[in-house]
C-alpha cells in the first residue's frame, strides 16, 4: 500500500489553513482497479479543543464514493464550489474514481450527478449504512482500502475503452497550460468538438470548457495560497485570460468572491 501524503492538492481552497486543520492520505489503487479509480484517499481531523472549520474545495473533474458517519453516498462533479464543515473529532474514506472511471459502474450519463450525490443502493444495490459501519469500524487505512477494494471488485464492470480515452485527455488539459480554451483541447488531441462534448456529458459530467477552467482556478488560487501573486494583470494573462475583467468574473462566479476578496481573507 503506496502512501502519497503530500501537501493538500490543487483545488482545496485556502490550502495553507486547512493543512493546519486537517491531515490528508492518499494511496494507490490496485492495478485492476486503477483502470477506474484514480486513488483513495482518507482525511482525518481532531479540533475538539478548537473551533469547528468550514473546509471550501473547487473539486477535480472526478465522480467519488465517500464513506463518513452518517453521510456517505456517491457524488459527482460540483458545479462551483463545495463546503464540509470539520468539527469535533472525525475521519472520512474515499474513492476518488479517474475522469470517466464511474461511469462504466452507473450506465447513464455522469451528467446526472453532476452538482449532486446518490445512494450506493442506487447504483451498487447494497446498503449503505451497513457498508459504511463495516468501513469506518476497521483500524488502519489498509484494512479499509482493502475493503473497499473488495466491494469494487464484486461489482466490477468490462473495462470500456473512452475511460482512458477521456481520463488522458483530462490528464492533457491540467498538464498544458497552453490549453486555454476548448479549441485548444481539440487541436491537441484531434478529435473532433462536439464528440468531445458529448463524451465528456457521458463520462465525465462537466463541459470540457468547464474542465479548463476549473483547472485554470486551481491554478491561480493555488498561486494566491501560496503568496506568490504580485500582480492581478499578469495572473490573469498567465492563465490565458486576454481580459482581466472576464478572470475576475469567472472567479468571482466559480469561487464566490472575488481574487483580492479571496487573499483577503487568508490574512
Amino acid at each position: 500500500m503506496e502512501n502519497q501524503t503530500a501537501k493538500l492538492p490543487k483545488g482545496v481552497l485556502h490550502a495553507m489553513i486547512g493543512q493546519k486543520k486537517f491531515s490528508l492520505a492518499r494511496y494507490e489503487p490496485s492495478a485492476e482497479i486503477s483502470y477506474f479509480v484514480q486513488h483513495y484517499w482518507v482525511v482525518r481531523w481532531d479540533l475538539r479543543t478548537e473551533p469547528p472549520y468550514l473546509q471550501t474545495v473547487l473539486a477535480h473533474p472526478n465522480v467519488n464514493l465517500v464513506f463518513e458517519k452518517g453521510a456517505s453516498g456517491i457524488f459527482g462533479v460540483a458545479r462551483t464550489t463545495s463546503s464540509h464543515l470539520l468539527k469535533g473529532q472525525g475521519q472520512v474514506f474515499g474513492v476518488k474514481f479517474r475522469p470517466g472511471g464511474f461511469y462504466p459502474f452507473l450506465n447513464a450519463p455522469i451528467s446526472k450527478l453532476s452538482g449532486t450525490s446518490t445512494s450506493l443502493e442506487a447504483v451498487f444495490g447494497v446498503a449503505t449504512d451497513q457498508l459504511e459501519k463495516e468501513v469506518l469500524s476497521l483500524p488502519n487505512d489498509e484494512q479499509m482500502m482493502k475493503r473497499v477494494e473488495a466491494f469494487l471488485f464484486e461489482h466490477l464492470p468490462k473495462p470500456d475503452l473512452n475511460v482512458a480515452r477521456i481520463s488522458e485527455i483530462v490528464r492533457m488539459i491540467q498538464a498544458d497550460r497552453s490549453v486555454l480554451k476548448v479549441e485548444d483541447a481539440v487541436q491537441l488531441t484531434g478529435m473532433n468538438m462536439r464528440t468531445m462534448q458529448r463524451l465528456f456529458d457521458r463520462y465525465v459530467g462537466v463541459s470540457p470548457k468547464s474542465v479548463i477552467q476549473r483547472y485554470r482556478l486551481h491554478e491561480a488560487a493555488e498561486q494566491i495560497d501560496q503568496g506568490t501573486v504580485r500582480d492581478w494583470l499578469d495572473l490573469s494573462t498567465s492563465l490565458g485570460y486576454y481580459d482581466h475583467s472576464h478572470f475576475i468574473r469567472d472567479f468571482r462566479a466559480i469561487v464566490g468572491v472575488a481574487p483580492n476578496e479571496y487573499r483577503r481573507a487568508q490574512i
